[in-house]
């Protein structure tokens, strides 16, 4: 009977001890479970987290998610777009040729003369201006379209638009990919000196004025080696990266080479441009003149923010550079 006592005692003791490794066992195997529930949790709130934005004009923006539409009224602007793969449901009205999915998306004008109605039936989410658009934000952001502010008066301000796009649509790797790209072709063409002075004309019919270092074109100019003879000209009250055409000026400047850069109707821009060299004879002294070096730049590297293609721009610019040495 002792025996007995003693076998169910025994029994009992390892019946317990089981049961406390049993439940010990579970409270080990349930560790793993409540750490992968944290880091779910953690996880979800971070893709829930507002991702804010700071446009060109110090306005911050946030937004829940990347923007599900978003249209632009500058060719380069949107070239960024496309290629940080955002959805874009608005162009710019364009004067050159471009790929059949680019004339494909809905023209939607330009900022000084923009479709009001298009935008309306598109209606973006975000759209995309540059900072002399502000007389037409009231009436975009009264539609319930978000206006972000982009700005490219220089080849760093194209870089801080592909960082501030890169941020918005989630694609922070490919902008630093296209960023050290530009950083590379800009650090090249520095390597590069050249003594070629060069007067850059911005033209449309009727209006000539001349580009200032601050412009975008003086930037690639300065960047690319070249020196700019108006970079000390006053500016225009109206327009502050640009300089009114001083024949005096450019006639004791002397230089090298005259390049005209033109939105758009560049044959009309050359026209009246050769008209204004016959009026005044000072023009004739010019060794650019002399030497038939008057360059048209293509509008869409030089006419408009070329965008990820300001590469392209600036190899361009060199080329330009070096013939006039030649």
């Amino acid at each position: 009977m002792r025996r007995f006592a003693r076998l169910l005692l025994v029994g009992a003791l390892t019946f317990s001890l089981a049961a406390c490794g049993s439940e010990s066992d579970s409270v080990e195997q349930e560790d793993p479970s409540e750490n992968t529930e944290e880091a779910q949790a953690a996880e979800d709130t971070a893709e829930k987290a507002p991702i804010a934005i700071t446009d060109a004009l110090g306005n911050t923006h946030t937004f829940d998610a990347p923007p599900a539409s978003i249209a632009a009224l500058s060719p380069g602007e949107m070239d960024i777009l496309l290629a940080l793969g955002a959805n874009v449901t608005g162009r710019p009205s364009l004067s050159y040729e471009v790929a059949a999915e680019v004339e494909a998306i809905q023209d939607i004008g330009n900022p000084h003369e923009p479709s009001f109605e298009q935008i309306a039936v598109i209606n973006p989410e975000v759209l995309v201006v540059p900072p002399n658009f502000q007389q037409f934000a009231a009436n975009i952001e009264g539609q319930g379209t978000k206006i972000v502010y982009s700005n490219a008066n220089s080849i760093e301000e194209i870089k801080q638009s592909v960082d501030m796009f890169g941020t918005l649509f989630d694609a922070e790797d490919k902008a630093a990919e296209i960023n050290d790209t530009i950083t590379a072709k800009v650090e090249e063409a520095q390597s590069k000196s050249s003594d070629v002075n060069a007067l850059l004309i911005y033209g449309a019919p009727g209006t000539y004025l001349v580009a200032l270092d601050t412009a975008l074109a003086g930037d690639i100019l300065a960047k690319s080696g070249g020196h700019n003879i108006a970079s000390d000209f006053p500016a225009t009250e109206k327009y502050p990266t640009y300089a009114s055409l001083s024949v005096e000026k450019i006639v004791q400047a002397n230089p090298d080479v005259v390049m005209i850069l033109t939105h758009a109707n560049p044959e009309a821009v050359i026209d009246g441009f050769n008209k204004q060299m016959n009026q005044d004879a000072g023009w004739k002294n010019l060794d650019a003149v002399k030497n038939n070096r008057i360059y048209i730049l293509p509008a869409d590297l030089f006419g408009n923010n070329p965008g990820t293609r300001i590469t392209e721009a600036i190899d361009y610019m060199i080329e330009t550079l070096d013939s006039a040495k030649k």
